[in-house]
């Protein structure tokens, strides 16, 4: 009777964890909450504390955490493959246009690898530390925090080619951007929603000069401009970054709040001040409306801006992961192993 119980209450618990109460990824792919709970206990407060000591050093590493995630989910998916170096056959990411001298957090990421390989050696994969570690990045600016489905395995190879070819470019059309982000299995809305990261961080004078010094898009704000709001936004950025030289010279992609994740970046970008031009083209290339709809919905409600950033970095963060036997669990992040 006894066995025929205990045989009752695995039966209802693996109901439970399958159908809704447990910890599976519905629909979404073989991912899991607290994948670690057995194998690594420590796990994500380990990610947690390093990335709480990074950002305090430096605020910036917030956004750079943040876009080393998605830089890497864009290439073969959420694999590890931007954290490969040259070596061997592989020609690291790192190399690639909108990687190079760009992206930065790869030795906190080391950081925090070598504290989980002295505690749970071999266990915990260099493409979960990406998507912890975004999630606590946000979380200590001021952003939403969520929780992040995990068992993600590291890619064998990377992709020079892959991250020249569908990582967005700062000066993109809302077309280009709309077919970037479908081959990611991501819609305009997830589009609209991921673009709010762009209220941390800062970007080069060479990632933001052809929309500063386009007469086309200055026209057609200062044509309402009549407090010379814009105006003085782009000669404080002319001042910044001049027609040629100081091409790493930085601007804060928020003005407004700069080091906090808010929705201030909408509000920006309504009233021409967004830094990149794939930020502004979000209204002024929108001919039937629909994302400025969601634009001004974003402006005008923080919380509901959270909760379409944290369903959208969800699904991000299961694009194309690898699972089970696929790939391994790297020992070092910038290596496949021996």
């Amino acid at each position: 009777m006894e066995n025929i119980r205990r045989r009752m209450f695995l039966i209802v618990l693996l109901t439970m964890v399958f159908h809704g109460t447990g910890t599976s990824v519905e629909d979404d792919g073989p991912l899991f909450l607290d994948y670690y709970k057995e194998k690594c206990p420590l796990a994500e407060e380990i990610v947690r504390r390093s990335v709480a000591i990074a950002v305090a050093k430096d605020p910036r590493m917030a956004a750079s955490l943040l876009r080393l995630h998605f830089h890497d989910c864009f290439v073969m998916g959420c694999d590890a493959s931007v954290l490969l170096d040259s070596y061997g056959g592989i020609v690291s990411e790192k190399q690639a246009g909108p990687n190079l001298d760009s992206l930065r957090g790869f030795e906190v990421v080391d950081e925090i690898k070598y504290h989980l390989e002295e505690a749970c050696p071999t266990t915990v994969s260099c493409a979960d530390i990406l998507a912890l570690a975004a999630r606590d990045a946000v979380a200590l600016r001021g952003g939403p925090s969520w929780n992040v489905w995990l068992g993600r395995r590291d890619s064998l190879e990377a992709s020079f080619s892959g991250a020249n070819q569908f990582i967005p470019a700062p000066n993109s059309s809302l077309e280009t951007l709309i077919v970037n982000f479908k081959q990611q299995g991501l819609d305009v809305g997830d589009l609209v929603a991921l673009s709010g990261s762009h209220t941390l961080g800062r970007a080069r004078c060479l990632s933001f000069r052809q929309r500063v010094y386009d007469v086309n898009f200055r026209g057609k704000y200062e044509l309402y401009d009549k407090y010379k709001r814009y105006t003085t936004f782009r000669r404080i950025l002319r001042s910044i970054c001049p027609k040629s030289g100081r091409d790493d010279e930085l601007a804060p992609l928020d003005f407004q709040t700069p080091a906090r994740f808010d929705n201030h970046y909408y509000l920006n970008i309504l009233q021409g001040k967004g830094l990149l031009g794939s930020d502004n083209v979000l209204v002024t290339q929108d001919h039937e409306g629909e994302i400025l709809k969601q634009v001004w919905a974003y402006a005008s409600d923080e919380k509901l801006f959270f909760a379409s950033f944290v369903k959208s970095m969800i699904k991000m963060g299961n694009i194309n992961t690898l699972t089970g036997n696929e790939g391994e669990i790297r020992k070092h992040c910038r290596f496949v192993n021996a």
